[in-house]
């Protein structure tokens, strides 16, 4: 009888406990209903990124170093220079924003060199190169954690999540670009006049808005907040969605505390050992990971994109940001295979592309989640 017991004991506790190593998600909560997909294109090539036009079309970026303009389901190549584009690996071309003047653009984009931030002028169906905005983020010759996503703030400042490029020591080195959340002037790419390391010497360091990421694919401000929230790839455990915190560290360290210049895996995402005052993530998947990617709100929710879960994830949040549950939407699991950008449209719609590699899609997502 006590063995009975026992065995009814782990089992319960089995049945409780969070998704192993590491997790941190609460319940699941049924997948939201009479939500409506529609393939706005096709025929994309590991589409990247997205963002709105004032006319209503859209410009999307292909990670091989091309980017298209779709126009009422019509699709356009966009006459531009990316000649410099190298695309290797996770590497190539990446995120895109759009400047509020809705004529100009910044792409982030590998080089044979280092991983920067370009801004163009679009003028019908070309774009012109205005300036190199920001340089000098650390590339490697694989293209692995090369970040790179930028987002304008509500303030105007610009908002960019970098990779650490597997390199041990660049999370928790604040003069390094990778393994970052930055935040710089959208008009002149310097660190912005109140970061929390405004008064350093270091020009890079002024740039930096939180340190300790391991590879940042999403950054996005919910509405009506001051809250920050990232998406950010584990290694075999544990995807974070993170709270950003203005100075805050996020406690990834695969050199551990600089004793290792190899690229130490095992370490916590969160090493709250190491670093007491690192910040946990509000979500983390254990295992499997789903390789998450770009985050937007939508109808309320944090809509979050998965390569390798090939699905979006939906988070309740409640008013500070702590994860309530996630839902997963039936019309985009595994139906459109590995999802990556998520925009939110003028129209209120989600828009989310596939990149599988060919015949990638622009889907647009309607409804009440």
């Amino acid at each position: 009888m006590r063995a009975l017991v026992a065995a009814g004991l782990v089992l319960v506790v089995a049945a409780c406990s969070s998704p192993e190593p590491g997790g941190n998600a609460p319940s699941k909560a049924p997948a939201p209903t009479g939500l409506k997909v529609e393939e706005v294109a096709g025929g994309l090539q590991h589409a990247w990124d997205i963002g709105f036009l004032p006319d209503g079309a859209m410009l999307v970026t292909e990670r091989p170093g091309t980017m298209k303009i779709v126009r009422n389901g019509q699709v356009t190549p966009l006459d531009i220079n990316l000649d410099d584009v190298q695309a290797r690996g996770e590497g190539g071309l990446m995120g895109l924003v759009i400047h509020p003047d809705g004529q100009r653009f910044t792409v982030c984009y590998n080089t044979s060199n280092d991983v920067r931030l370009v801004t163009f002028r679009l003028d019908g169906t070309k774009a012109t190169k205005v300036k190199d905005l920001l340089t000098g983020m650390p590339s490697n010759s694989s293209g692995r954690h090369s970040g790179c996503r930028p987002t304008l703030a509500p303030d105007g400042t610009m908002f960019v999540a970098t990779g650490d490029i597997a390199q041990a020591r660049n999370p928790q080195d604040r003069t390094s670009l990778g393994g970052k959340v930055l935040r710089i002037d959208a008009e002149t790419g310097e660190g912005a006049k109140d970061n929390p390391f405004a008064s350093s010497g270091n020009a890079n360091e002024r740039r930096v808005y939180s340190y300790g990421h391991r590879n940042v694919q999403g950054v996005v401000f919910r509405p009506d907040s001051d809250q920050i929230f990232s998406s950010e790839h584990g290694p075999s455990v544990d995807d974070e969605v993170n709270l950003v915190k203005k100075g805050a560290n996020y406690g990834w360290d695969p050199s551990q505390g600089g004793t290792q210049s190899r690229y130490d895996e095992s370490v916590p995402m969160t090493d709250l050992e190491r670093f007491p005052d690192a910040v946990p993530a509000v979500w983390s998947s254990g295992s499997p990971t789903e390789a998450i990617c770009q985050a937007a709100f939508w109808n309320g929710k944090l809509a979050i994109t998965a390569l390798k879960g090939t699905k979006l994830l939906l988070f309740t949040l409640d008013a500070d940001g702590k994860v309530q549950n996630v839902s997963i939407p039936d019309e985009l699991n595994d139906k459109y295979g590995r999802l990556r950008a998520a925009r939110t449209g003028p129209d209120g719609s989600l828009y989310i592309t596939s990149s599988n590699g060919s015949d990638d899609k622009l889907l647009r997502l309607s409804g009440n989640a």
